[in-house]
Order: structure tokens, then C-alpha cells, then sequence
């Protein structure tokens, strides 16, 4: 094996030349995924003028520089245009948004956070959603009461609370 199994950082191997190379390789890409973040949405092209060190999402349809690297992670260096291709499970923050993209499924989901549940303070406040409820009916006038109920049950469908 001459790379590790889930990043692809370069092994060493024992009397090889220029081990400084590899190694530096190695330093290199870990700078650019260890606590990432990049500088905006998957964008398509290079942007004018890069400051060494920003790093950026490619989106599915590259242009200019970045042709072949449909997806990857782009950081501009002091050698030009890095790349590296994301693996399942990779989350970057987005510094232009102030949200996550994470990498699954081969594609960049950006803003959306997936969990079973919402905790603050040691309380649940939101999880999994709950069966559906009807809305109120019969009798013979509408009261403001269940009016007020039905708007609730609405907005409870819209945000996925409950089931339609």
C-alpha cells in the first residue's frame, strides 16, 4: 500500500530519495481538510485573483482551471491550484454563508444538517416526525379555537413536525 485508505496521504518507504517531498505532500493535503473551510458555494471556475490558502468546492461542471476536477476541493498554493477529491463523510464550512457542505452520496449537500433529533439545554426540541393528526371538524360553527388548531397542524405539516 502506498497511501493511507481514506485520505491518500503518500506512505514513506524505507531507502526512498526525496522523502521530504512526500512528506510535504502529505502536510499539504492534510492543511487543506483537517478543520476545513472554504470560501464559498461549489463554483465552477478559479476566481480572478486567489490569496494563497483559500480554498474552494468545485461544483459538477468545471471550467478553465479546474477542468477534470468535477467536485474536488480546490486550494491555491504558492505551486498553484491543489486538488483533492472529497471522500464520504467530508464536511467543510462555508465561510461566505456561515453554513456546512458535507459530501455524500458523491455530491456536496450544502446547508442541510441530517440528525435525529435537536437538543439544547438537555431537552429535546425537535425530532422524528410524528404520525399524522386530522384536522378539526364537525359541529355546527367554527370556533376560533379550532381554527387556531388547524393553522398549528398546517404549520406543523409544512416543517415536516408531522406527517401530512
Amino acid at each position: 500500500m502506498s497511501s493511507t485508505p481514506r485520505l491518500g496521504l503518500p506512505f514513506l518507504s524505507a531507502g526512498q530519495a526525496q522523502k521530504e517531498v512526500f512528506h510535504n505532500e502529505a502536510l499539504q493535503t492534510l492543511d487543506l481538510i483537517v478543520a476545513g473551510a472554504v470560501e464559498g458555494l461549489p463554483q465552477p471556475s478559479p476566481p480572478a485573483s486567489p490569496a494563497i490558502g483559500d480554498c474552494y468546492l468545485i461544483d459538477d461542471a468545471p471550467t478553465g482551471l479546474w477542468v477534470g476536477a468535477a467536485q474536488n476541493l480546490a486550494a491555491f498554493t504558492s505551486a498553484g491550484w491543489r486538488f483533492v477529491a472529497p471522500r464520504e463523510g467530508m464536511v467543510f464550512y462555508i465561510r461566505s454563508t456561515g453554513t456546512f457542505a458535507a459530501f455524500r452520496a458523491g455530491n456536496w449537500e450544502v446547508g442541510e444538517m441530517r440528525g435525529s433529533s435537536v437538543i439544547i439545554d438537555g431537552q429535546q426540541v425537535v425530532g422524528g416526525q410524528a404520525a399524522a393528526m386530522a384536522s378539526p371538524a364537525g359541529g355546527a360553527s367554527v370556533d376560533t379555537q379550532a381554527r387556531a388548531v388547524d393553522q398549528i397542524l398546517i404549520a406543523m405539516r409544512q416543517h415536516g413536525l408531522i406527517a401530512p
